[in-house]
C-alpha cells in the first residue's frame, strides 16, 4: 500500500499538486526543434515552387517569340520569294514585249492580207498571255504625264490650257506588272504657253 506522498515540492501531503509546482511535461513553447522543421520546409517548398512556375513562364514566353520570329522568318522568305518571282516574270515579260513592239511595227503599214491578219493574230495572242500572266499595257494618250510611268520623248505646244503636260501621242507603249511598271513608255506630251500680250 502505497503511504502519502512526501514531495512537498510538487504535491500537498494529501496527494493533490501543489498549486505553482513545475510540472513535468514540457510546455508548449518547449517543443523540440524538430517540430518547427516541417513549417520551414513547407514554407521553402512553397518557394522552391513559385520559382518553379516564373521559370516555366518565363520559358513559354521564350517559346512563343521564337515562334512569333519563326513566323515572320517564314513570312519574309515567302515575300522576298514572291519578289524574286515578279522580277524574273518581268525579265521574261521584257522579250515578249519587244517581240509585241516589232509586230505592232509591222503591223503599222496594215493593208488587210491574210499575211497582216496571221501577224495580228500572234501579235493579240502574245498580248493575251501577258495579261493571263498580270502584265497590262498601261493607257497613256490623253492622261497627264506620268514620269513614272513614261519618259518624255517629244514636247509639242498646244493652244489649249487644258492640253497642257498631257500625253499627246505614244512612241513606245508602257507595261505594269500587278501596278508596278516594269517597262516605261516613250511618248510626246503638249506644252501650252500663253500668246503674248500686245
Amino acid at each position: 500500500m502505497t503511504g502519502p506522498v512526501n514531495d512537498k515540492r510538487r504535491y500537498n501531503p494529501d496527494g493533490t499538486p501543489r498549486a505553482g509546482a513545475p510540472e513535468t511535461e514540457p510546455q508548449q513553447s518547449e517543443r523540440p526543434p524538430e517540430a518547427a522543421a516541417p513549417t520551414d520546409e513547407v514554407s521553402q517548398l512553397k518557394a522552391e515552387l513559385e520559382a518553379a512556375r516564373r521559370r516555366v513562364d518565363e520559358l513559354a514566353r521564350g517559346i512563343q517569340d521564337v515562334m512569333r520570329d519563326r513566323d515572320d522568318f517564314k513570312q519574309r522568305i515567302q515575300r522576298e520569294r514572291e519578289r524574286m518571282l515578279e522580277v524574273e516574270k518581268g525579265q521574261v515579260a521584257q522579250s515578249l514585249i519587244e517581240a509585241i513592239d516589232e509586230l505592232d511595227l509591222s503591223l503599222a503599214a496594215d493593208d488587210g492580207s491574210p499575211f497582216a491578219q496571221g501577224v495580228r493574230l500572234i501579235r493579240d495572242k502574245l498580248v493575251q498571255k501577258l495579261a493571263a500572266n498580270g502584265i497590262e499595257r498601261l493607257p497613256l494618250v490623253g492622261r497627264p504625264y506620268d514620269p513614272n510611268a513614261a519618259e518624255a520623248v517629244d514636247i509639242e505646244l498646244v493652244s489649249s490650257p487644258a492640253q497642257n503636260d498631257r500625253v499627246l501621242a505614244e512612241q513606245r507603249p508602257a507595261y505594269a506588272l500587278r501596278g508596278r511598271v516594269i517597262r516605261p513608255g516613250r511618248v510626246k506630251v503638249g506644252r501650252y504657253l500663253e500668246p503674248a500680250k500686245a
